[in-house]
């Protein structure tokens, strides 16, 4: 029986539903479930939970994870990304580097971030995302994230390259537009990559091609096994009494 979890770079363009579907179909399992979606635009590291290791989910759920994004700045689009349509644009100031960090420097520790409507969050049963592309706006309680590091990669005239350390719940397209937001501007993620969740190691990560490669030829899966999603927590060992 099948029972572990893969790491899937999901590739650009695929939903995180439709990549696990994918994966589910390809290995005939009954059961798999990915941890924490990533938008059709982002790529990198999805884990799925495969088997009975989809008991393990919510444990996976709990780790920080890793983003590398681009934040183009001057415009804001209806979805925080690139694409939803255009609806502001402003001027960019001249960025001085050091200016820019000791803004991104504001963002770090626990703080409160109010989900975008284009979310899977749920409203009575119904994902804000749909409200969203019904032209219904819903106000949405903040809720608690937290940034462990928000690093600088690249400036240029009107975009920056950043990487972030977050925990559970943090929604990068917000972030994006909240640090736009304090330089003074507005923006949105035209790009997105998830390089890590812990504990796993990006190494351990495989592409669809990979997979379907490996399982034409017969090839062993290259599976994380169930506990390293749980090694956080306290060991407990039981006799046969």
């Amino acid at each position: 029986m099948t029972c572990g979890i893969l790491l899937l770079d999901k590739p650009l363009g695929l939903s995180s539903s439709g990549a696990t579907q994918r994966v589910r179909r390809l290995l005939r399992l009954d059961k798999a479930g990915h941890v924490g979606s990533l938008d059709p635009l982002a790529t990198g590291m999805l884990p799925i939970c495969l088997g009975e290791a989809t008991k393990l989910a919510g444990e996976v759920l709990e780790g920080p994870k890793t983003y590398s994004f681009r934040i183009a700045l001057g415009t804001r689009t209806a979805t925080g990304d690139t694409e939803g349509e255009v609806v502001e644009t402003r001027g960019v100031p001249s960025l001085e580097r050091g200016a820019v960090l000791d803004v991104l420097a504001g963002f770090l520790g626990d703080s409160l971030q109010v989900p975008p409507m284009y979310s899977a969050l749920k409203r009575d049963g119904r994902p804000l995302y749909e409200l969203a592309r019904a032209g219904v706006t819903v106000e949405r309680a903040a809720r608690p994230i937290r940034i462990d590091a928000l690093e600088l990669v690249e400036l240029g005239p009107d975009w920056m390259d950043c990487r972030v350390v977050c925990g559970k719940g943090t929604y990068v397209r917000t972030l994006a537009e909240d640090i736009a937001g304090v330089l003074g501007t507005v923006g949105h993620v035209a790009r997105l990559r998830r390089d890590a969740v812990q504990p796993f190691d990006p190494a351990g990560m495989t592409t669809l091609a990979q997979l379907e490669s490996d399982h034409a030829a017969g090839r062993p899966l290259a599976l994380i096994p169930p506990d390293r999603a749980v090694g956080h927590l306290a060991e407990v060992q039981l006799d046969a009494g």
